[in-house]
């Protein structure tokens, strides 16, 4: 990665956008600093990374809080693009690609672990945002041939958010780095451990036959409409 006056940036630093203006910089420096030490880091700790005066922050930002709401804004932005850059790619023949940018996105997957963990209205408030997002770019997946249909498209984004989120967020309570800081350390150890299996999951599947599915369908009141057509049960 290169920095926006064209040096080499450090390992586990975001991106410099197109707007390098003092209310991006901050921006992508709170980011960053949310990630590596939680949403308890001082308005004085983001200036001091941004290279500017706290005052100056709140004269951009107008509270933490509102730096903090800036910051969900910004990530839930890049996720949303980013996956729907990222599907096309890995189904395109440009996995290693995808997989050769996780330092360049660990410090964003950390601010969503520190969202996590911080839970309450927030937390919350961030995850309903992502499965929000993730029900767009999952149909778009779907209209362009990349995932199969669901019975229950909202239910099936649900529990992908949550088990993305959730095993990541094991992992990293598991396996700590040795420098709490550390983002990319935690998250590239993720995808060494667990990227095969999820991708062979996706890819193959895992049961045999559809018994089980269409066992549970039996006991469900008001099946979705389409449940059990297109297959015989095995």
């Amino acid at each position: 990665m290169r920095s926006a006056t064209g040096g080499a940036e450090e390992p586990g630093t975001v991106a410099a956008p197109p707007d390098t203006s003092a209310r991006a910089r901050i921006l992508e420096a709170a980011v960053l600093r949310f990630a590596r030490s939680g949403f308890g880091a001082s308005v004085r700790a983001v200036a001091t990374d941004a290279g500017v005066s706290p005052a100056l922050v709140i004269h951009h930002f107008g509270s933490k809080d509102k730096l903090h709401e800036a910051c969900d804004e910004h990530v839930l932005a890049w996720i949303a693009k980013s996956k729907r850059e990222n599907m096309g790619k890995a189904t395109g023949g440009r996995l290693l690609e995808v997989l050769a940018q996780a330092d360049e996105f660990a410090p964003l997957v950390g601010y969503v672990l520190r969202s996590m963990q911080a839970g309450g209205a927030v937390g919350k408030s961030f995850v309903e945002h992502m499965i929000d997002d993730a029900e767009k770019y999952t149909a778009e997946a779907v209209e362009q041939g990349l995932a199969k249909p669901s019975l229950d498209e909202r239910a099936r984004v649900r529990y992908l958010v949550y088990s993305s989120l959730g095993s990541l967020l094991l992992s990293v309570t598991m396996n700590p780095p040795d420098d709490p800081e550390d983002v990319n350390t935690a998250v590239r150890a993720f995808m060494d451990d667990l990227y095969l299996p999820m991708l062979e999951l996706f890819t193959e599947g895992f049961l045999t036959t559809r018994r089980m599915l269409d066992d549970y369908l039996l006991y469900v009141g008001d099946p979705p409409p389409g449940a059990g057509e297109d297959e015989p049960a095995a």
